[in-house]
């Protein structure tokens, strides 16, 4: 009798253990163009989370002859449309109202500087590579002027007064390129101080 229950249970084993690989066998020749669409959705699915500023390729800069820029930093180009006007001391380039002294380089006319090399750009600068500048910018030609990847830049526009002095050194900034220069803070996401390159 136990040997006739031992032999019964096997042989359900045994039926379950055949028809399930086959079941699964058929399922996949059945619908072989939904399992080729499943590693594509799979490897879809990381960039789908992604913040979207990540996903966008950065801007190309263009390139412009140096005696141009030259020429457009002699002049101060970039205080056309009522931009800010440059001050003698760094609590001076501290904005009151940063939401109406601020120019985007639109505002300004465009940027009329100096351009970083591409290549120099894609290995040094952008949200992935962030600084701390670790001394107080000094003033040239009455803006904040500091250096970063071998470049000298001046801050033309004030920073916001929401900011606390030490920014400069206390938080990550990074240089970010779209139509003309910016300064970004990690610690103020959206906010773009104006920048250009200085010669």
């Amino acid at each position: 009798m136990q040997f006739i229950r031992v032999n019964s249970t096997a042989a359900l084993f045994l039926l379950f253990g055949t028809l399930v690989p086959m079941y699964a066998q058929n399922e996949k020749q059945q619908h072989p163009q939904e399992q080729a669409q499943q590693p594509q959705q799979r490897a879809q699915q990381p960039q789908q989370q992604r913040p979207q500023q990540a996903q966008q390729a950065p801007k190309q800069q263009p390139q412009r002859a140096q005696q141009q820029a030259v020429a457009w930093q002699q002049k101060r180009g970039w205080q056309q449309q009522g931009a800010w006007q440059g001050q003698s001391t760094w609590q001076g380039d501290r904005a009151h109202q940063w939401g109406s002294q601020h120019r985007n380089w639109a505002q300004r006319g465009g940027y009329g500087g100096s351009y970083i090399p591409q290549a120099s750009f894609d290995l040094y600068f952008g949200y992935q590579h962030w600084f701390r500048m670790h001394a107080l910018p000094t003033i040239y030609m009455g803006y904040p002027r500091f250096e970063y990847g071998g470049v000298s830049f001046l801050l033309v526009d004030p920073y916001p007064e929401s900011w606390a002095e030490n920014w400069f050194d206390s938080d990550d900034l990074y240089i970010a390129y779209d139509n003309g220069y910016y300064l970004y803070d990690r610690s103020y996401p959206g906010v773009g101080l104006a920048i250009t390159v200085q010669l």
